[in-house]
């Protein structure tokens, strides 16, 4: 969550962010009248629990009428304090409960407007000409199946639609981009971390899942647990409640995890294949630092993914959302776009977020520093999500026979320089 000192310190902070997310300015001016009335009411409280203090001091040196009277003024500061204290609790609960719906600050620089409105930053390798080449590509569905690499069909049949079966080849690519991922990981200081697929409420709401993201979740009511729709979250909670040393940071941990997504709103939406499906696999980096290194953090994340990327030599677009695109939790987010030959567009491939404070209030993860308590920084990037990168894979290295050309990065996890047809 925010800072709460900013509702009296800098409130414009505050509106000039719900303006650039397009979201709602009055928010801002309701948290300033409920941190006003939260204040009042504890005040209230605290100097009635103030005098009844005082009067029970007096109590026991009194006698006689002056023991009486004082006695009856007891009785009715007990139920003044009690009224006090549930009035004051309400308050509380109330300026909770609206500063959780809070949005992160957006960063002033973040350009302006929603999804369609992100700013391409860089461009890196250039689309195949197939037509030069002498031939159409084909897209992944149609090579996957070609190639024994994924079945739709049963993954309908077992588990419904926007679900898959990886198979044969298909299996194997994403065991290589596993361990390719984590290899690099392992090359720039992360610690590998195998975290949980069900969590609790707590880590949700902390990591910002249960706002605006609340319909994409898969909740289990018997357990009142939630499948994670990306191991940030369980990464996140990790350190949760916890006073970190300022020497060990920035922590850097790289999880690997199953992620589930209802895909809420995407109705009718790029329904063939795999590219956006209920459920798939996904490296993710995570990492807690200082805030005052959260920029450095955020580019070093983005030049992690950037590396990766072209590795496996695709070609790409980095991209900076627009602040009406970013969810909850982010103040900035960079999207790494790969070309889809089949559609002849870039798509989203992977994301990093700066979520500065954000998630670190909510979750109280905090460092040590001086003899100084406070926040940390926490920042996420996605290293793999292993269906689109196969998608990637298979479009942009198709040959004219059907084959898929394997990028040299890849082979000693593959243990293949060409996949061919399973005929």
């Amino acid at each position: 969550m925010i800072d709460p000192k900013l509702l009296r310190t800098d409130p414009e902070l505050l509106r000039r962010s719900q303006g650039a997310r397009g979201e709602s300015v009055a928010l801002v001016d309701e948290l300033i009248t409920a941190d006003e009335t939260r204040r009042s009411l504890i005040a209230a409280f605290e100097k009635l629990r103030a005098e009844q203090n005082q009067i029970g001091k007096q109590v026991a040196k009194a006698t006689g009428t002056e023991k009486t009277t004082l006695l009856d003024r007891t009785k009715q500061l007990s139920l003044d304090v009690k009224a006090a204290n549930n009035a004051s609790e309400a308050a509380e609960a109330k300026f909770t409960e609206l500063l959780k719906a809070f949005p992160n600050l957006v960063f002033d620089d973040v350009p302006l407007g929603g999804e369609d409105d992100f700013r391409v930053l860089e461009t890196i390798g250039a689309p195949r000409d197939f037509l030069a080449e002498g031939f159409a590509p084909k897209d992944h569905l149609e090579l996957g199946e070609a190639l024994g690499a994924i079945d739709m069909d049963r993954g309908a049949k077992v588990s419904g639609s926007r679900f898959y079966f990886l198979t044969g080849v298909g299996a194997q690519l994403e065991f290589a981009l596993i361990n390719l991922a984590i290899s690099k990981a392992l090359s720039w200081g992360f610690t590998p971390i195998l975290p949980p697929a069900l969590v609790k409420a707590s880590a949700m709401e902390g990591t910002g899942f249960l706002g605006q993201a609340a319909q994409d979740v898969y909740h289990l009511p018997n357990d009142d647990l939630y499948l994670v729709g990306t191991s940030e979250v369980a990464l996140a909670a990790y350190h949760s409640g916890e006073i970190l040393d300022a020497a060990s940071l920035p922590r850097n941990y790289v999880g690997y995890s199953p992620c589930f997504r209802r895909e809420a709103g995407s109705y009718g939406r790029d329904v063939r294949g795999i590219f956006r499906v209920h459920w798939f696999d996904k490296v993710e980096m995570f990492v807690f630092c200082d805030p005052e290194n959260s920029h450095a953090e955020h580019q070093r994340l983005l030049g992690y993914e950037k590396d990766f990327i072209a590795a496996l030599e695709l070609p790409f677009q980095v991209l900076e959302v627009a602040a009406g695109d970013l969810g909850m939790s982010a103040a900035r987010k960079y999207d790494c776009y790969g070309w889809v030959p089949s559609q002849g567009k870039y798509r989203e491939i992977t994301s990093t977020s700066n979520c500065t404070e954000f998630q670190a209030r909510r979750l109280d993860i905090r460092m040590r520093d001086d003899n100084q308590i406070r926040p940390v920084a926490t920042l996420n990037g996605t290293l793999c999500a292993m269906t689109r990168m196969i998608i990637m894979l298979l479009e942009n290295h198709q040959q004219s026979d059907g084959s898929i050309y394997v990028p040299v990065a890849l082979r000693q996890f593959l243990g293949m320089d060409i996949i061919k047809s399973a005929d």
